[in-house]
């Protein structure tokens, strides 16, 4: 492995296994985590349902990969979709989708704060 594709890989292990940030859902009566970064081939889904037009999807999508338990498990399968596309107050997806796609903002902000 060359020299530069080993300090890429550092980065991403550093980033996907960091802190992961808890976002409380009071509508849901729990909790979901997610973490800063995620693979390219799941970011890749979401934005493939964005370019065609299909933002709600793309945000069920979003919600459905990024969603974790505090164990670092995935919280849908992604048979959820539907039901989360049919039987979910949208708001609150939207909420809680939003949160997790900004996590990387979230954190930007909250160490300048800190400084």
């Amino acid at each position: 492995m060359s020299s530069t594709m080993k300090k890429i890989n550092e980065h991403y292990r550093s980033a996907i296994g960091g802190e992961m940030m808890k976002i409380n859902v009071p509508e849901w009566d729990m909790d979901i985590y997610c973490r800063k970064t995620y693979p390219f081939k799941d970011e890749a889904r979401v934005v493939e349902l964005q370019a065609k037009g299909k933002t709600v999807e793309a945000l069920v999508e979003s919600l459905v990969i990024k969603s974790l338990d505090k164990d670092g498990k995935r919280i849908f399968a992604d048979l959820d979709k539907t039901s989360l596309m049919h039987e979910a107050d949208p708001a609150v997806i939207t909420k809680v989708a939003g949160a997790i796609n900004n996590f990387e903002q979230r954190v930007d902000t909250e160490a300048l704060a800190k400084e």
